[in-house]
C-alpha cells in the first residue's frame, strides 16, 4: 500500500501537470483569476486519480514482486510449499482494497466533481468581467460580436470602446464611444456608452447610416448568455439516479438508454480494473525463475497483457453505447483480465518443462 500510494502520487502529478497547463492557458486567457484556476484544478483531480489508480496498483504489485524475487525471499517461501495460488492471496486482498477505493471515486467523487465543474463553467461563462473587461485586446464574447477597450481606469471607467454587432443577417451595427460603464440592473448587466457614434450598415441596399448619441445602453447579459453550454451528459449524473431513474436520466441528458447503461456499468467496471491490474502484474512475474538479470522479460509480458485488456475495453465501447441489450459486454475486459491472471497462475503452478531424453537406449 505504501508503494501504491507513492506510484499513485507520481502518476497523478504527471497527469495533473499536463491537464493543468491546458486549463491554465484557457482560464487565464479568458481573464479569470488564479483562484478560479485552483478551483478548477481541484475539481478535476478526482477524474485524474480514477484514471491512474489501476496503473498505480499494477506498478506496486510488479515492484514488490520484483523485490521479493531479487532478494530470493519468494524462492524461500515457495520452497516451504506455498503454491502460486496461495501466494496470490495477499495480492487479491490488495486488489480488492484498490477496487473499493476506485468504487468510491467512480460512484461518488468523480460524478460530483464533474457536475460541480460543469456548474462552475456555466457560471464563469456568464461572467462579464472575465469575458469583456480586458483592455488592449479584441475579444469575441459571442458569435458575430467583437469588443475592444483601449484602457480601464482604476475607477472602472472604460475608455475608447469599440463594439461590432453582426448577429443579424440583414444589418451590421458598429458602436464607438469615448467612455463606457458596466452597470447591473434587474434584467442583467448593461453597457452604458457615453459620447459615441453608432454606424448601421444595411446589407440589402448597402447603405450606411450614422447616429451620434450622448449615451446609449447596450444589453450585454443576452450576449454573455449565448456562450453558456448547459448540456448535461451521463457522466454528470449520480450513480443512484442512473440505477433508479434511467429513463429520466436519458431524457434529461438527451441520450439513448444504451448510453445510460454503458455509463452505469462502466463505473463498476473501472473499479475492477485495479484488481485485474494487480493480479496480472503479480502472476506474470511469478512465472520467471530467479535470474541475476532480473525479470525484465516478465514485466514486458505483463504490460503486453494489460494492453490486451485495454484493447478489449476499446472494442466493446461502441457496441454497448449503440445497443442497450449489450451492457454485459462492459464487464468483458475484467473477465478477460481475470482469466489471463488465472491462466498465468496455472502456468506458474505447473510450468511447462521439456521432456528429458535418456542418453542410452535400452533394448529388451
Amino acid at each position: 500500500m505504501v508503494l501504491f500510494g507513492f506510484f499513485a502520487l507520481v502518476l497523478v502529478a504527471v497527469y495533473w501537470v499536463n491537464r493543468a497547463v491546458l486549463l491554465f492557458d484557457r482560464l487565464i486567457a479568458d481573464g479569470h483569476s488564479a483562484a478560479v484556476f485552483l478551483e478548477f484544478s481541484a475539481l478535476s483531480l478526482p477524474s485524474v486519480i480514477a484514471l491512474v489508480l489501476p496503473m498505480a496498483s499494477f506498478a506496486a504489485a510488479v515492484y514488490v514482486t520484483n523485490r521479493l524475487i531479487g532478494d530470493s525471499e519468494l524462492t524461500v517461501v515457495q520452497a516451504t510449499g506455498y503454491s502460486p495460488w496461495r501466494l496470490a492471496r495477499p495480492v487479491l486482498v490488495f486488489g480488492l482494497i484498490v477496487a473499493v477505493m476506485m468504487s468510491v471515486l467512480t460512484h461518488f467523487l468523480v460524478p460530483a466533481s464533474i457536475s460541480q465543474l460543469k456548474e462552475r463553467e456555466v457560471d464563469i461563462s456568464g461572467s462579464v468581467s472575465a469575458r469583456l473587461l480586458r483592455e488592449g485586446t479584441f475579444l469575441h464574447p459571442g458569435p458575430g460580436v467583437t469588443f475592444f477597450i483601449r484602457q480601464i481606469s482604476p475607477e472602472g471607467e472604460l475608455r475608447d470602446v469599440y463594439l461590432s454587432d453582426r448577429r443579424q443577417a440583414d444589418r451590421e451595427v458598429t458602436y464607438t464611444a469615448d467612455r463606457a460603464y458596466v452597470v447591473q440592473s434587474d434584467e442583467g448587466p448593461r453597457l452604458v456608452m457615453v459620447s459615441g457614434l453608432a454606424q448601421t450598415l444595411q446589407k440589402e441596399d448597402n447603405t450606411l447610416s450614422t447616429t451620434i448619441f450622448a449615451n446609449f445602453t447596450y444589453d450585454v447579459g443576452d450576449l454573455i448568455a449565448q456562450s453558456q453550454n448547459l448540456n448535461l451528459r451521463p457522466h454528470h449524473m449520480a450513480t443512484w439516479d442512473l440505477i433508479t431513474r434511467p429513463e429520466d436520466m436519458a431524457a434529461l441528458t438527451q441520450t439513448p438508454m444504451s448510453r445510460i447503461f454503458e455509463e452505469l456499468h462502466s463505473r463498476f467496471q473501472q473499479a475492477l480494473l485495479g484488481l485485474v491490474a494487480a493480479l496480472i502484474g503479480f502472476s506474470t512475474l511469478l512465472t520467471g525463475s530467479f535470474s541475476r538479470f532480473g525479470v525484465g522479460r516478465q514485466i514486458i509480458v505483463a504490460i503486453f497483457l494489460l494492453v490486451i485488456v485495454k484493447l478489449v475495453e476499446s472494442a466493446v465501447t461502441d457496441p454497448t453505447r449503440n445497443n442497450a441489450l449489450l451492457w454485459p459486454l462492459v464487464y468483458l475486459p475484467s473477465l478477460v483480465g481475470l482469466a489471463i491472471a488465472g491462466l498465468v497462475l496455472h502456468i506458474a503452478a505447473r510450468p511447462f518443462r521439456p521432456k528429458r531424453v535418456s542418453g542410452t537406449e535400452v533394448t529388451p
